[in-house]
């Protein structure tokens, strides 16, 4: 063995154990967050249909708020890392602080939206007069803990920065445990219906919040970092996240789309989209958390000045994305006939689902690079061109995907048009990655 392959033979293990440090923790935390909706549903279900089905409504108007914010835990990962490798660990908290301190005030302004607005939104998104009542209670009493959800994810987005995935597995488990059992018995032992449900995650979720806090005030005494709100520094982090919310209202928008022309398609297709949807977002739960991974050790190797060590590191995670990508689609297909009977017995509905099914697993490999690359842009700060990417790939999916029911091909060209939708986000990716413009040094980008 040659001294040059012997020392890539080294970087590459201690990239493999960087990744496997930080990506195993950031998937435990990850599946642990629909855990939370999946306890209020078992728990709710039993009280009725018209209250189940207001959980519903009310849980995807929540999500969907939180979900918008989530640039807060990507942007603010991406910036604590920089500083972490310029070894600056007094401005890394900083930075981490003004994050949290926007995630507050970013929540504020959903509250004051969310509480007068409930029963306009329930009514949009559908509800039945007999659940429409309890999807607004819980909405408006849920909305109170949306602050405390927000700051969860720019804390977390601290943490991962600081090369951290452990605690926030660690605060989601015990999220969970403690959700469930104050669901339970505020729904059933204190008598409060499905507003018990609203109220046990509400308090679940500003303890998790607090344990957040209390973790990065240790981390500010400690390094000496303020924990006043500091207008500049709040108005860098919504700068750098406002990039990142344009990337995902797109990505929303490409849902929506896909979801809506399965709709049109009929029932059964519309059924068999949503199983497939459900297992496509389990599937980008472990993709995802290579990602995680990228954010936080590309930011780190850029702080440090460290191109070389970003660029190997970046094509390490390559290879991790497209290994796991080819194991994840071998085992969807494999698996296919004994996923379906858990959601459904209906036979129309399988035949539906079971074609496009292979498609979503020939698609797992460029969904594998295109987490890992999504990853690495973020952690290098590239949000202007990860928004213009993900435009460019709405403009290019929508009318592709809306021609599908003129031309024909069923849920089976619905998930064509998303495996396209997939490599067009690889090329631009690669194309990005390849070119070296995302390679900025620095503490700061």
């Amino acid at each position: 063995m040659t001294q040059a392959s012997a020392v890539s033979s080294v970087d590459r293990r201690r990239h493999d154990r960087e990744i496997i440090a930080l990506a195993l923790p950031a998937f435990g935390a990850l599946v642990a967050e629909p855990l939370f909706v999946m306890a209020d549903s078992a728990i709710v279900g039993h009280l009725g249909t018209a209250q189940l089905a207001g959980l519903g409504v009310a849980s995807a108007l929540l999500t969907t708020a939180v979900s918008v914010f989530v640039f807060l835990a990507y942007a603010t990962t991406a910036a604590v890392a920089r500083r972490v490798g310029a070894g600056d660990l007094q401005a890394a908290i900083r930075q981490g602080m003004d994050g949290i301190w926007l995630a507050l005030m970013l929540g504020a302004a959903v509250i004051a939206l969310t509480v007068p607005l409930a029963p306009a939104l329930v009514e949009l998104f559908g509800a039945s007069p007999t659940a429409a009542p309890y999807a607004t209670s819980y909405l408006r009493i849920s909305a109170w803990g949306i602050p405390a959800m927000l700051a969860v994810l720019a804390a977390t987005g601290v943490l991962r920065g600081l090369q951290d995935t452990r605690t926030p597995l660690y605060v989601a488990l015990a999220g969970f445990v403690a959700n469930a059992a104050l669901n339970a018995g505020l729904v059933y032992g204190a008598g409060l219906g499905i507003d018990g449900s609203a109220w046990g995650t509400v308090i679940a979720q500003c303890g998790m919040a607090s344990v957040y806090l209390g973790v990065v005030v240790r981390g500010a005494r400690r390094h000496g970092a303020s924990l006043r709100p500091d207008a500049s520094g709040i108005r860098a982090s919504a700068q750098a996240g406002v990039p990142l919310l344009v990337r995902t209202l797109s990505l929303r928008a490409i849902l929506m789309i896909a979801t809506a022309v399965a709709a049109r398609l009929g029932d059964a297709d519309i059924a068999a989209h949503q199983i497939i949807l459900s297992l496509w977002s389990l599937l980008a739960f472990a993709l995802d958390a290579i990602a995680i991974a990228g954010q936080a050790i590309i930011g780190r190797y850029l702080g440090a000045d460290d191109s070389r060590g970003a660029r190997e590191a970046c094509r390490r995670m390559v290879q991790w994305g497209l290994a796991v990508g080819v194991f994840l689609g071998l085992l969807v297909i494999v698996t296919r006939p004994l996923f379906l009977p858990l959601f459904t017995s209906d036979s129309v509905v399988k035949d539906a689902a079971l074609p496009a099914l292979l498609m979503v697993a020939l698609s797992q490999p460029v969904c594998g690079v295109v987490f890992v690359l999504d990853g690495v842009l973020m952690g290098a700060g590239d949000g202007p061109y990860l928004a213009g990417a993900m435009l460019v790939t709405l403009v290019v999916f929508a009318p592709v995907a809306l021609l599908v029911p003129v031309f024909g091909g069923g849920l089976t060209a619905v998930w064509a048009a998303m495996t396209l939708m997939m490599t067009v986000r690889m090329l631009t990716l690669w194309l990005r990655t390849r070119s070296g413009r995302w390679i900025v040094t620095g503490a700061t980008r």
